[in-house]
């Protein structure tokens, strides 16, 4: 039974009150409601939108400070997601990801992160000074990726380094493999370890019994998620969640009054009002929509020659699950790469996917897809793959391991604000990386500051780089620099 304040949208309601009340506006934003706009911009958008961007006032209270609708607001998604406490985020789930180490981590404190986190979480480990304490997460040779992390990973990473406070997880990772969390946690709180779980896509796992425990369910300390990736909230917003006792609150809430802007989106936080409001009574509802859907067009591609789409049953024993909404698409038995597929689907039949990488594309389907979407991807996919089949003379896509675990000669931190030059990549093997490199996305690091560069790492990245992969973290001169240590 769904409780009655779960339909409240206290935010959203104030805001459109307040626009509608036709006050005269003598603070920002500039526009004023509208009237300031571009003409182009109000004739594409519609004039409404304007009229609740809004900024802090007392009809719509205080994101630093909140204590009327975004204070209630924040109360509703607690008790929606299971939470003790939820704040709302609009710089995404990279803020929350700062949020979370910062609030966690003193200077000097080790911290086991999976190396298949996002870039934003070693962002947060520089600000911390915090000392990171890498460890693999399963690899699949035949599927070609970054699983997860396995309890028995997590108990050997934690019997190595037995003075870390923390737990660092990445969980959905971007395919949506998801670790088995309730055994995770319940080891690293028996050796008095909290657990941080970026959950960037996981925002809708906790409403649907058909889709893995999500991170507050398993008893994770705190989690990010990011809402606009899955669910109804607008880019670049998310929620970092709250729960139990082991976490301070009030240094959450202080490092939150740090990192977030003082001049917050109206907009998108008024989206998350309505996300929660969405999920709380219709979740489960259009959520099983979803997985339908994707379940039918995994289906159905994987009777597609030269294509396979792999489910639950792939990921080989228990130790991981699978969000089934996520479709990994496998091309490199057509001899295409991932990237060329991307670029097909888009240029030719009018579909952009989420991600490419060497082998696959990723497709996400959520409460927004119809069915005639999927049956135009599928239709689509098919058309590539005969023409990947009667392609006898292409060339396969070579098995590239991604070259993680190298030696470190550096913290992070020390690594990022050391002296440093920039190096063309050809010329950096041996050299100390001063930057975070990754192929995004998804946006695992390639190389860590303080990682010296190797040269699989130099291969790796090169050789996806001319398959088309982007590379976050060089300088795009003639030749591809990185930032390394000074000799």
């Amino acid at each position: 039974m769904v409780p009655e304040r779960q339909y409240r949208t206290p935010l959203f309601d104030a805001m459109v009150n307040l626009a509608e009340s036709r006050k005269v506006s003598f603070h920002t934003p500039g526009h004023k409601s509208g009237k300031g706009i571009s003409t182009r911009f109000r004739k594409f958008v519609g004039p409404k939108i304007f009229t609740i961007d809004l900024t802090t006032l007392d009809e719509v209270d205080c994101l630093q400070r909140p204590v009327g609708v975004i204070k209630e607001a924040q109360e509703l998604a607690a008790e929606a997601y299971g939470a003790d406490h939820s704040f709302f985020l609009i710089n995404g789930t990279t803020g929350g990801n700062h949020a979370m180490i910062l609030s966690t981590a003193n200077p000097g404190d080790e911290i086991l992160i999976a190396r298949n986190a996002h870039k934003s979480i070693l962002t947060g480990i520089i600000l911390s000074g915090a000392t990171p304490r890498f460890f693999l997460p399963a690899f699949d040779q035949e599927l070609g990726m970054l699983l997860n992390v396995t309890v028995e990973d997590v108990e050997r990473v934690t019997a190595k380094y037995p003075k870390a406070k923390l737990l660092s997880l990445t969980s959905p990772n971007y395919y949506g493999v998801t670790a088995d969390l309730r055994a995770i946690v319940s080891l690293a709180k028996r050796r008095g370890i909290l657990v941080l779980v970026d959950e960037a896509h996981g925002p809708h796992l906790h409403f649907h019994p058909k889709l893995p425990t999500s991170a507050l369910d398993a008893g994770a300390d705190l989690c990010v998620q990011s809402t606009h990736k899955i669910l109804g909230g607008m880019t670049q917003s998310s929620m970092l969640h709250l729960k139990g006792r082991a976490i301070d609150h009030p240094r959450v809430v202080k490092l939150l009054l740090l990192l977030q802007s003082t001049s917050p989106s109206y907009i998108l936080m008024a989206s998350l009002d309505l996300a929660r409001m969405q999920m709380a009574t219709e979740g489960e509802k259009l959520l099983g929509k979803a997985i339908d859907l994707a379940q039918d067009a995994r289906d159905r591609i994987n009777r597609i020659p030269g294509l396979s789409c792999f489910g639950e049953a792939d990921l080989h024993g228990s130790d991981f699950f699978l969000d089934v909404t996520k479709l990994t698409i496998c091309v490199k038995r057509l001899g295409f790469s991932g990237f060329e597929v991307s670029a097909i689907l888009n240029a030719e039949f009018g579909i952009q996917v989420e991600m490419a990488d060497l082998f696959n594309i990723l497709v996400i389907v959520s409460i927004g897809d119809r069915r005639d979407d999927l049956d135009r991807l599928v239709a689509a996919l098919s058309s590539v793959a005969e023409r990947g089949v009667r392609s006898q003379d292409r060339q396969a896509v070579p098995s590239l391991l991604p070259p993680l675990g190298q030696q470190f000669h550096l913290s992070p931190r020390d690594a990022f604000f050391a002296p440093s030059e920039y190096l063309p990549l050809t010329k950096a093997e041996g050299r100390t990386s001063a930057d975070i490199v990754t192929i995004y996305p998804p946006g695992v690091p390639v190389l860590v500051p303080g990682e010296e560069v190797g040269s699989s790492a130099i291969d790796y990245l090169r050789s996806l780089a001319s398959y088309g992969a982007r590379i976050d973290g060089v300088l795009e001169l003639d030749e591809p620099q990185i930032r390394v240590l000074r000799d």
